[in-house]
């Protein structure tokens, strides 16, 4: 097994010639090329042929991993090492033409995330992190923001495009942050929010209805930062829980108090 770093530095090359594609196919995106997976889900043919990149160039750096696509465009499980892969979070900010939108890849070793790249490609952006090696933005190491209380606090959320069965407490949630925090911010990329938690752009994070692809790196990221990562009860199932709480650790339990109280004790 290579080391982590070697791997991780490889893996940003891979993002960011991927996010290089998807740049240069913007423009010329008609409606046509437009497919609904979902309700409000979306997908193109530029997120499946960067998929498509991403895979061909993390099969040649471990040929005996399997991988876990946002696009289904590979099958490969039962192995200890697994890519996980979003090759554009932030779809329906991409066909509209409005960043963010950004690739995302992590590496599992069984259960646990051992590198993580979210390229967010309008600023040019590449955060990464290894295993006990810190967290970085293009080269520059990054910390969580020191923030100690909500009031100091600018957080991020996602709203629920399909899941609209938590909606009413979700709203409840949202209400309370906006009038005990600087504000609350709707970027669209859920990669994205983690890493501007874990640079300290953000002092938290909280979504549902997410998906391991969507999170997987910037979690990793996050952590190597100073930050903590948990989901709506405070356990660690915020990988395929689908419930994610991200902080600068400062702030987590007064934000996993409100979280609680409008989805568990409401």
């Amino acid at each position: 097994m290579k080391e982590y770093r070697q791997i991780c530095l490889q893996v940003c090359d891979v993002a960011r010639d991927a996010g290089q594609f998807i740049r240069e196919e913007l423009p010329r995106l008609k409606a046509s090329d437009i497919e609904r997976k979902g309700l409000h889900s979306y997908v193109t043919h530029v997120d499946t042929t960067a998929e498509k990149r991403i895979v061909k160039a993390l099969e040649q750096l471990l040929p005996d991993a399997g991988f876990i696509v946002e696009e289904e465009s590979i099958h490969k499980e039962g192995y200890d090492y697994r890519w996980v892969v979003d090759p554009l979070d932030g779809t329906t900010n991409f066909i509209h033409g409005l960043p963010c939108f950004s690739v995302s890849i992590a590496l599992m070793h069984k259960e646990e995330i051992v590198l993580g790249v979210v390229y967010e490609i309008n600023l040019d952006e590449c955060f990464y992190a290894w295993k006990d090696g810190g967290a970085y933005m293009n080269d520059h190491p990054v910390v969580v923001s020191k923030a100690g209380t909500l009031a100091d606090s600018l957080l991020a959320t996602g709203f629920p495009y399909y899941d609209y069965s938590r909606l009413d407490k979700y709203m409840d949630l949202f209400t309370t942050c906006l009038r005990k925090t600087q504000g609350v911010r709707r970027l669209g990329s859920a990669a994205a929010d983690l890493a501007y938690v874990a640079c300290g752009r953000f002092e938290g994070f909280f979504e549902y209805g997410l998906n391991a692809w969507d999170v997987a790196a910037g979690t990793l990221i996050l952590k190597e930062a100073g930050g903590k990562i948990t989901d709506f009860s405070g356990k660690n199932n915020f990988l395929f829980g689908k419930e994610v709480i991200a902080t600068n650790t400062w702030i987590h339990d007064e934000l996993m108090t409100l979280v609680k109280k409008a989805f568990i004790n409401g």
